[in-house]
């Protein structure tokens, strides 16, 4: 009798550190993901996120039509604006978002969402995404011309990288052949 009440005391024992795992640091499940993205207004937010990059990068277009303009159609700019729009308006958002639930999964624990749920569920909490959009703009907006002018760098190095290759490869076989 006694050993029968000593392992089954040491049989919940060991079974002790499982049932602990379904509190804060159990892994979050699909569930609470999804209260967290419904919580933070994903959706919406996404939405909000598109919109918001749809000026800068159409003003990224006007500014790439207006170095060539003379070599491109009078409606291209037109043209590769609602190309983008469509292609921003047309991508699998919610497949992006069920693809993202996995990856929550792994970083956060059931004691970390609800944190996150306690804290956007408050006013700092909503005002943070409802500024995040507007934030997210103006950013782009002051990140595009040292984005532009970096790529231009890259591009001209990259060209004259090329270029000194061609060289080298002429030369070599120039020689090769004398």
């Amino acid at each position: 009798m006694k050993r029968r009440l000593l392992l089954a005391l040491v049989c919940f024992g060991l079974t002790l550190p499982a049932l602990a795992q379904s509190g804060d640091d159990a892994a979050a499940t699909r569930e609470d993901i999804q209260r967290y993205l419904s919580v933070v207004h994903s959706q919406k937010m996404m939405q909000q996120m598109v919109d918001a990059m749809s000026k800068p990068m159409h003003q990224m277009i006007h500014d790439e039509f207006v170095k060539d303009q003379d070599k491109l159609a009078p409606d291209f700019e037109a043209r590769m604006n609602q190309m983008m729009d469509e292609m921003l308006k047309d991508a699998p958002w919610d497949k992006i978002q069920d693809a993202m639930i996995p990856v929550y999964q792994k970083h956060f624990t059931q004691g970390d969402v609800s944190g996150l749920i306690a804290f956007y569920s408050t006013p700092t909490g909503q005002k943070i995404l409802n500024q995040m959009p507007a934030i997210m703009s103006d950013a782009m907006q002051s990140m595009i011309p040292i984005m532009q002018q970096y790529t231009e760098s890259v591009t001209r190095r990259m060209q004259d990288a090329m270029a000194q290759s061609l060289k080298q490869s002429q030369a070599n076989r120039s020689t090769t052949r004398n």
